[in-house]
């Protein structure tokens, strides 16, 4: 018996969504080499750390059998953060990874360092966890530089707290630590999507997605990660 028109149309989205057009690849890395030493972090291809500043220099990243280790020291007093830089307006990122605790968490930051109107550059973001996938404006949310003096002053009002949790949507999502996913997270315009293992997990739109200039790419790790197999898009 022939497909009803119903399954011919739901197995034509899937077709579309698995060839959809993520633009032009600047950037791929499958970290198959080796590192020149192993007391520092030594990452290659463009990669950047913080451990030197907020790790007082002590190894956060290695190059393991083809794959990016990220695991923070204890003497560090921030999230690792590992940076490529990544500039356009429109574009994806895709890439392999696996949470190495129910507890783990992967962040995909994106940045402007040169606008002055946010604290460190931080613009919106896509954090990945055992339990949910969340999206985030932090241009117009948490991280505009009046807001996040505030809020770190302890001065912040009860209302703009409030309204900070419309500048974010969680999608309750079961990832399986100790195994590989595979993620991708495209920007349109002012809105970011979010998917694992070829599977749409939700979009989110606010104006901050929608800044012209992001130029740098922050993996932001706060215990554990490993990613494997970066592509870097453009679209715009």
């Amino acid at each position: 018996m022939p497909p009803s028109p119903y399954w011919l149309c739901v197995i034509c989205l899937s077709l579309s969504l698995h060839a959809e057009d993520l633009g032009q690849l600047v950037f791929s890395d499958d970290f198959n080499r080796n590192e020149s030493q192993e007391t520092k972090d030594d990452p290659g291809n463009g990669w950047g750390t913080n451990s030197a500043s907020r790790a007082k220099g002590n190894k956060q990243v290695d190059l393991v059998d083809g794959a990016m280790r990220i695991f923070i020291h204890k003497e560090a007093d921030h999230a690792v953060s590992v940076t490529h830089p990544f500039e356009f307006a429109d574009g994806a990122v895709k890439m392999r990874f696996k949470l190495e605790d129910a507890k783990d968490t992967l962040g995909l930051n994106f940045a402007d360092m040169g606008l002055k109107t946010v604290h460190a550059g931080h613009l919106c973001m896509a954090i990945f966890s055992s339990k949910d996938v969340l999206l985030r404006d932090l241009k117009t949310g948490a991280m505009e530089l009046a807001t996040y003096d505030q809020k770190k002053a302890g001065t912040l009002p009860k209302e703009a707290l409030d309204a900070l949790k419309l500048k974010e949507k969680s999608f309750p999502t079961p990832i399986a630590p100790e195994s590989w996913h595979t993620l991708v997270v495209t920007i349109n315009r002012e809105t970011m999507t979010a998917s694992v293992d070829d599977k749409v997990i939700g979009s989110f739109a606010s104006p901050g997605i929608g800044h012209p200039t992001k130029k740098l790419l922050r993996l932001s790790v706060p215990k554990n990660a490993v990613v494997d197999d970066v592509e870097l898009y453009r679209r715009k």
